[in-house]
């Protein structure tokens, strides 16, 4: 009953957060007049609805239950499993309110709502909308609030507002699949991240205004802040029907950087910030992400310009849209700089499956089962190789990095690494057998293509993901987006919370 009681504490703070933060979001419709009187739809009424639900139903958990013992491990994989799932819940309120086109005034159903709420929460940005210039600016504002919110996760959010110091603070930081610092303090460190990430968006928002200014192809104020914002929290949500494709090269650019700096740990940017070049440029997981993305881009510039009557002039021309959608797929962030993924080849889109899979690093905002578990099963793999063929007195010294670790810590690293890996694969496939179930004149690829993408919490779709889906297809996409979003263990411990409650009860 105890674990119970610190749960409903912890998502109660949670929600009253979420309440109080989400606040800000009633300027837009104040600004641009959606309401009762100036549009046929109001933008007020949904979000006041929203807050009002986040905080009367945080307000009396946290009241009632203040006095909760401290999170330790079970209870912080509980509260991150269930938080995200409840605040998703109640972030499609706006969704169901308010029209997602302003032609027709059709609004989402409760499944469809429920999903573009995930997908926004989550980061992954797959969307119900076909056309996202008909969103009203409340709703276009509504989506990317919540995927920049959600990049850095709730419970940081939450803990740099609320938290004192202590190992609760600590393992609920690592329920929300976190395990870097900056510094000793898991508060100092949320802190941290919060400073860093809200400066570079901030950054980004005026150089997009300024690019646009200066060039007929560059973004509008209203756009580059929303892109921005999308783009640093490695969302990609997008307030255009078309993504980024009509925005010139130099916008374009600005979108790339702010993609890899938000797959890029914040451990790694706080030693930059700091001056520490050299710390910086060491970093085991920028390396491996700076490799994979030079070989990614080329090998795909190679697939995509391999047609048969293809010459050097129209290089430049394959080049870009490669380089733009490879570093879209592996910082998980979805944005198109092309109008048809589902036309390219099956090759280039298993090269992009590929690359949402392994995702960012661990400690960014991107997705995927994160670089650092992949470098530790490419390590594990040639240590024990070396072992097999080496004399059995041979001492091995397993480094990543600039690190030695012990045998323990290295087996126990790497056995870590394999299995959620296995967990989050299995996962996958499942999604991948009922999607294609509800698709099959789809070809493989886009099946794989399109649940890597839920799953990666990426958001690039090859044209599957409409607000027209089965409902178990949705339902699916759902799951892989929850799933990915919070790596598998908080959510297996939920279950298995619930199962053993309800045998307590029976």
């Amino acid at each position: 009953m105890g674990d119970i009681k610190t749960v409903f504490r912890d998502i109660g703070q949670i929600f009253i957060i979420i309440g109080l933060v989400s606040l800000v979001t009633l300027i837009v419709p104040l600004y641009f007049g959606e309401y009762h009187g100036n549009t046929s739809y109001d933008g007020i009424y949904p979000l006041l609805i929203t807050v009002a639900v986040y905080l009367l139903s945080g307000l009396p958990l946290y009241y009632f239950f203040r006095k909760a013992e401290p999170a330790n491990f079970k209870t912080a994989m509980v509260t991150a499993a269930l938080g995200w799932l409840i605040v998703s819940v109640i972030g499609s309120i706006p969704f169901w309110l308010m029209p997602y086109n302003t032609s027709t005034l059709a609004t989402m159903g409760l499944l469809s709502g429920f999903f573009e709420s995930m997908s926004g929460w989550t980061g992954t940005g797959l969307t119900m909308v076909e056309n996202e210039a008909l969103l009203p600016k409340t709703l276009q504002f509504w989506r990317t609030f919540i995927q920049w919110i959600g990049g850095v996760g709730v419970i940081v959010l939450t803990l740099s507002i609320l938290a004192r110091p202590g190992t609760g603070s600590y393992v609920l930081y690592k329920g929300e699949a976190r395990d870097q610092k900056t510094h000793p303090s898991v508060v100092s460190t949320v802190r941290t991240i919060w400073w860093i990430f809200s400066l570079y968006t901030i950054i980004g928002i005026f150089l997009l205004i300024i690019i646009g200014f200066i060039t007929v192809d560059g973004m509008n104020i209203w756009e580059s802040i929303n892109h921005a914002m999308t783009g640093m929290a490695t969302g990609g949500f997008s307030v255009t029907d078309d993504s980024i494709t009509s925005f010139g090269w130099l916008s374009q650019l600005v979108i790339i950087i702010l993609m890899m700096l938000g797959s890029i740990a914040f451990a790694a940017h706080y030693n930059l910030l700091n001056g520490k070049i050299k710390k910086f440029l060491a970093d085991t997981q920028l390396r491996a992400l700076l490799l994979i993305t030079f070989i990614g881009i080329i090998l795909l510039t190679i697939f995509n310009a391999s047609h048969p009557y293809f010459n050097l002039d129209e290089l430049p021309n394959v080049f870009g849209p490669a380089a733009f959608q490879f570093i879209s797929a592996i910082s998980c962030t979805g944005f198109a700089s092309v109008e048809s993924l589902a036309s390219w080849s099956e090759s280039s889109k298993l090269i992009l499956s590929f690359a949402m899979v392994i995702g960012g690093a661990a400690g960014s905002t991107a997705g995927g089962i994160k670089l650092f578990r992949a470098i530790l099963l490419y390590k594990g793999v040639g240590w024990r190789i070396k072992q097999s063929i080496s004399s059995p007195r041979r001492v091995f010294v397993h480094k990543l990095g600039e690190k030695c670790l012990s045998k323990e810590n290295t087996l126990d690293l790497i056995n870590e690494a394999a299995i959620i890996s296995f967990m989050w694969i299995i996962i996958l496939s499942i999604g991948i057998l009922v999607i294609s179930v509800f698709f099959p004149f789809e070809t493989l690829g886009t099946v794989i293509f399109e649940v890597c993408s839920a799953q990666g919490n990426v958001g690039l779709s090859a044209g599957i993901t409409t607000v027209d889906m089965a409902p178990v297809a949705k339902i699916m996409l759902i799951l892989n987006m929850w799933v990915g979003r919070l790596e598998i263990i908080p959510i297996i411990i939920l279950f298995r919370s619930l199962f053993g409650m309800r045998k307590n009860f029976v």
